[in-house]
């Protein structure tokens, strides 16, 4: 190549950089003109937020020391308060628990457990209306555009967060446990249906096609040359709902519905102290629930070996979308994708 040929492709790459930078400027530019306006069309105020922040440091400082005293039945009649309630509890183990899930007294171990127990109970319900939206929302089941009939369903489901179903199935059941179960198992089948129909979209066509030539039936082939090849992705799947609902019961609690949310909400005022206790058993319950799932997860997953490390999980906690159970199709698939590429 030529001297004047290779200034010409230096100078090219040169007048290529130069724009990629002033892109960069722009964009950075129009993110921090577009925040500004936003926080001003919300009206939020830097100074009020300096004003209050004596007033909320004081608040915070009313969680300590952090009193577990409505942990059991046991510990709550026993007026036994601060971490010496759990220990207290687990001395008197099984006891103070039995005592505890017997009665219907708002605690700390029953409040988790229901909660638990909600996330649990919208799963299972929701699958196997998941499972059919989701295996005939697939153009390879469905031909198109038929499929898109089960498609915009699960997109409807989808466009509704379980925060705002809880609401709709009010008329039907009320803001309690069974609304959260409901809502919870509706949002499972828009979520875990669209997984499970991207999942299928991505199969091999070879074992179909093996299958198919033996003369199978199309259930058969969807069945054995379909279905088998994702089994494994699904049941993944699955526990991951299963731990995004866990937290979107806990959101639920807090409008009514039940559970350790339920509790935090009406220690707000009362009990701060109490209030804390409650928002500790969040943090290890969500961290448990996630990190046995992720464990489970990564076995059940050809090629993962190993489930997400504490301090990943911790790091999810900040994640509001999880939280109300919202995007959570692409976000999901592409957090597999990045995990997959490291």
């Amino acid at each position: 190549m030529s001297s004047s040929r290779v200034d010409e492709k230096l100078a090219a790459i040169s007048r290529a950089r130069f724009l990629r930078s002033i892109a960069a400027v722009l964009f950075f530019v129009v993110i921090v003109a577009a925040t500004v306006l936003g926080l001003l069309f919300i009206r939020f105020e830097v100074t009020s937020l300096i004003i209050q922040l004596t007033s909320g440091t004081s608040f915070v400082s009313k969680f300590f020391p952090i009193d577990f005293v409505d942990f059991t039945i046991y510990s709550k009649n026993e007026e036994i308060r601060g971490f010496q309630a759990v220990i207290e509890s687990f001395r008197n183990f099984p006891e103070a628990f039995v005592d505890t899930f017997a009665s219907r007294e708002l605690t700390l171990v029953r409040s988790s457990f229901v909660t638990l127990l909600l996330g649990f109970l919208g799963t299972v319900i929701g699958f196997p209306l998941a499972l059919m939206f989701g295996v005939l929302g697939s153009e390879r089941v469905t031909p198109f555009p038929f499929n898109f009939v089960f498609r915009g369903t699960m997109s409807g489901i989808r466009s509704i967060p379980a925060l705002v179903w809880v609401f709709i199935y009010a008329p039907l059941v009320g803001i309690n446990p069974s609304g959260a179960v409901l809502a919870i198992a509706t949002d499972t089948i828009g979520n875990l249906g669209r997984l499970f129909t991207d999942e299928l979209e991505e199969i091999d066509e070879g074992p179909i096609e093996a299958i198919r030539s033996t003369g199978a039936s199309r259930p058969q082939v969807i069945s054995f040359g379909m279905l088998s090849q994702v089994s494994r992705s699904f049941i993944a799947w699955t526990l991951y709902i299963l731990e995004i609902n866990v937290r979107i019961a806990i959101g639920l609690g807090i409008v009514g519905a039940g559970g350790v949310g339920f509790y935090i909400d009406s220690k707000q005022t009362l009990d701060t102290q109490a209030m804390a206790a409650g928002i500790v058993m969040v943090f290890i319950m969500v961290v448990s629930v996630e990190l046995l799932s992720s464990r489970l997860r990564a076995r059940l997953r050809p090629g993962e070996h190993e489930g997400r490390g504490f301090l990943d999980v911790v790091r999810s906690l900040g994640d509001v979308e999880r939280w109300l159970g919202v995007n959570r199709g692409e976000t999901d698939r592409e957090e597999d994708r990045d995990e997959k590429e490291e």
